[in-house]
């Protein structure tokens, strides 16, 4: 029976198992007694590509099937700085995983940095490896390489993140409206993005850390990941797209 690798994000973690990707999605979500529940976000990671960078014998030996032969469901293999030593290209198509298992297949998208509205602000969610809630002037691309190429004091190996819904708030933060906006704190959100008005560093935290579960309805462009000028970009559907292409996820929005 083949073995998988998979980066989990949700929380950080490197993960061996028999399960191809929908499967594990669906069992890490939600158990085998499917008593437990919790979103999670994964990458497929190409075993092929890290071989040299994990314990092989170690997933060899123990990502086995058990006794009765059902399959092994996971192999944990490291839960510390996962995502600074798995290199980008051995990332393939990324998953989000409802709370009650349902599962969202992503693949990568080239990412066409002219199609990039420059007058517009934008809603960063960090999820890997630090997870503030952030605005910025900076569209993705560059969102990434400020954070990334050691132009800054603080700078990160790699990150990963999600661009969020702000509707009328991207271009009008003072008047917008915010009406299907299902944020808690949208009067703290508008004055963040005001602040960004010849803001030098051109970024404002609005959340200091994640809580560990993403509103997939409030999802914008979609998922980023990458180091420096090396970006891969994860586009999420359009709520039409989905009716069609996975009408089960669809529903749990």
């Amino acid at each position: 029976m083949s073995k998988y690798l998979y980066l989990s994000i949700t929380p950080e973690a490197l993960i061996a198992s028999m399960l191809p990707p929908v499967e594990f999605g669906e069992y890490m979500a939600t158990g085998t007694k499917k008593s437990n529940k919790g979103q999670m976000i994964f990458f497929e990671v190409d075993l092929e590509q890290v071989k040299g960078v994990i314990d092989f014998d170690y997933l060899e030996k123990n990502c086995v099937r058990h006794e009765d032969g059902t399959p092994k469901h996971s192999v944990y293999l490291s839960v510390y700085r996962v995502l600074e030593t798995i290199p980008i290209s051995a990332l393939k198509n990324l998953y989000l995983t409802t709370d009650n298992g349902v599962v969202l297949e992503l693949t990568p998208t080239p990412y066409d940095n002219n199609c990039e509205e420059k007058s517009t602000l934008h809603l960063y969610q960090e999820l890997c490896p630090v997870s503030p809630q952030v605005v910025s002037e900076f569209c993705p691309a560059a969102f990434m390489k400020a954070l990334t190429d050691g132009s800054r004091h603080i700078q990160l190996p790699k990150l990963f993140f999600v661009e969020m819904k702000l509707g009328e708030l991207a271009s009008n933060p003072a008047t917008g409206s915010a009406e299907h906006l299902p944020y808690t704190q949208v009067r703290h959100l508008r004055d963040c993005l005001l602040s960004l008005h010849g803001y030098e560093k051109k970024m404002k935290t609005v959340v200091r850390s994640y809580n560990g579960s993403l509103l997939y309805r409030t999802v914008a462009s979609g998922f980023y990941i990458g180091s420096g000028t090396e970006m891969v970009y994860y586009r999420y559907p359009s709520m039409i797209e989905l009716e069609d292409l996975n009408y089960a996820f669809l529903a749990t929005l």
